[in-house]
């Protein structure tokens, strides 16, 4: 959500933002809503005033016939101001000016590489193949107990699995962020604050179940399967003005997260890269509304997940991400891809992104200066680490000719096993 008194004073970089995030809003009806609107708060302003004035001098005809003009001019702001609002949060954040233009990741730009792409003198096998061979992944019961997208880890791909998200979230923890264990059941109001909704609830898992009172009466109150520990972290702090001084507040949380991938049905469809659950360390920086240095932070948590995948031995490059492709919130995103064989190229495995106030003036989420002047926050957050997509990367790169995989060095402490062999050499 932006400032309803810079929409008004910079229209055009309003306009310019929606046509390259390829937003669905129209600023110029969201503008004569907005005038509506003032008109509407002048006249029952006026009323009221009118009213006070009538019962202060005690005359009960001119109190009636301003009441009635007052009730139903109430009831048409009360219709404005729900339009207004529900159109205020479809406007974008306006994107970095190094931000590449474009309407999808076709425009994205490479910024930066490690490490050495891995060349084998076998046959590849893909995280599946792997999977089957090391008796690991089993998506064949997956799908028969979940559906489509579902999957097993099982034995060391298991503990794998647990293995490297532990890690990057003792190293998150290190680096001086507050773990928390949040909700993953959310209402409405947290997704509204993230951005998640509207954009974004396609991909949303909405649980319908009425929840019951005492009485045995049913109250529909929908929660949601958050995508992303991002919402909940948030709205921790929702409807609170903070102390600069508590500034910057650096959070994490490892969470199972759920995304119906709507919207990306047909893609990606064989084995782990696209799953429906699945389990993400996270981290959420919220600080004060200064470009710079909030700037000087999404480099630190860059920096961060740069420092995991090397320490993991996989090579991966980084990307700026297009208008159209970082999302309606983001001042600027960067995704590191890293390199998946199977694929023969790079795959998305975190994201970085600074969003200004956008998020803020959603969540109602400011602070108070040492000068006693008020602000909205500025929050950014990036991945961490999710698995089980990093685990494609993982097996594929540092597979055998035999099929055995080599755990890096990094986790073993973690495994309690430096390699993962075929079945048939299972003792």
């Amino acid at each position: 959500m932006l400032d309803i008194n810079f929409i008004r004073e910079n229209i055009d970089i309003v306009k310019k933002a929606v046509s390259d995030k390829g937003v669905d809003i129209d600023i110029d009806e969201l503008l004569e809503v907005d005038k509506k609107r003032r008109d509407l708060i002048a006249k029952v302003d006026d009323l009221r005033q009118q009213r006070n004035t009538a019962a202060k001098d005690r005359n009960i005809e001119k109190g009636k016939q301003v009441k009635e003009q007052l009730d139903g001019l109430e009831d048409e702001l009360k219709i404005e101001e729900d339009t207004f609002q529900s159109l205020m949060l479809y406007v974008p954040n306006i994107p970095s000016d190094d931000a590449p233009v474009g309407s999808n990741s076709d425009s994205n730009v490479e910024i930066s590489k490690w490490g050495e792409i891995p060349k084998f003198n076998f046959k590849v096998k893909d995280h599946l193949e792997l999977g089957r061979l090391l008796d690991i992944i089993d998506t064949e019961a997956g799908v028969k107990t979940s559906g489509f997208r579902g999957y097993y880890l099982k034995n060391q791909g298991a503990i794998l699995h647990l293995a490297v998200l532990n890690f990057a979230f003792d190293k998150i923890v290190d680096e001086g962020f507050t773990p928390l264990i949040p909700p993953t059941l959310v209402h409405e109001k947290a997704l509204i604050g993230s951005g998640h909704i509207p954009f974004g609830k396609d991909n949303t898992y909405q649980i319908g179940n009425p929840e019951k009172l005492a009485s045995g009466e049913e109250v529909r109150n929908p929660l949601y399967l958050a995508g992303t520990s991002e919402p909940s972290l948030l709205a921790y702090f929702m409807d609170r003005t903070l102390l600069e001084e508590e500034l910057p507040i650096k959070v994490c949380a490892l969470t199972h997260c759920y995304r119906s991938e709507i919207g990306d049905y047909g893609r990606d469809t064989r084995g782990l890269y696209r799953v429906h659950e699945f389990d993400k360390v996270e981290q959420v920086i919220i600080c004060r509304n200064n470009l710079e240095e909030s700037e000087d932070f999404f480099k630190q948590m860059q920096k961060i997940s740069e420092n995991i995948l090397q320490e993991l031995g996989l090579p991966y490059h980084v990307i700026a991400t297009s208008t159209g492709d970082m999302g309606a919130g983001k001042y600027r995103m960067n995704d590191i891809e890293t390199w998946m064989p199977s694929r023969e190229g790079y795959g998305e495995t975190h994201s970085n992104s600074n969003l200004t106030d956008w998020q803020a003036r959603r969540l109602n989420l400011k602070y108070k200066t040492k000068s006693g002047q008020t602000h909205f926050v500025y929050t950014l957050n990036n991945t961490v680490l999710a698995s089980p997509r990093i685990l494609i990367a993982l097996l594929e790169n540092l597979q055998q000719e035999d099929g055995s995989i080599k755990i890096p060095e990094i986790l073993q402490k973690y495994t309690g096993f430096s390699e993962i062999l075929p079945k048939k050499h299972d003792k």
